[in-house]
């Protein structure tokens, strides 16, 4: 009786047992709502967020667009907030979804606003 969900958390348990994120180089997590999209770069050695950046965000909302290109303008708001902290450098953590689509998406907008990972 394994449910979509279900198998999502054991996929992200496997992969959060590999990665973690440091001060230098924060994991970029990824959390994907039908609505909406919600991303955090987490310090995971003091158990801290310092940037965030969601589809839900004043300028970000106020965007016309699919949910695809609103995920890419998620990914480069959350790269002006990194670098602006000095951080270049990142570990993409797609919580356990398929790198397609809008998860894709944040990534290549996280890429463009300068992050790299």
């Amino acid at each position: 009786m394994s449910t979509k969900v279900n198998r999502r958390q054991k996929i992200r348990y496997r992969i959060r047992k590999k990665i973690s994120g440091t001060a230098s180089a924060p994991r970029l997590s990824v959390f994907r709502s039908n609505s909406d999209i919600y991303v955090q770069l987490i310090d995971d050695t003091n158990g801290t967020t310092l940037a965030s950046a969601s589809s839900r965000d004043k300028d970000i909302k106020a965007q016309q667009g699919t949910k695809s290109e609103k995920s890419v303008l998620v990914g480069k708001a959350v790269a002006v907030k990194a670098v602006a902290l000095g951080i270049t450098k990142c570990i993409f953590d797609r919580s356990g979804y398929l790198y397609h689509g809008r998860v894709k998406s944040v990534a290549d907008g996280a890429r463009e606003g300068g992050l790299q990972f």
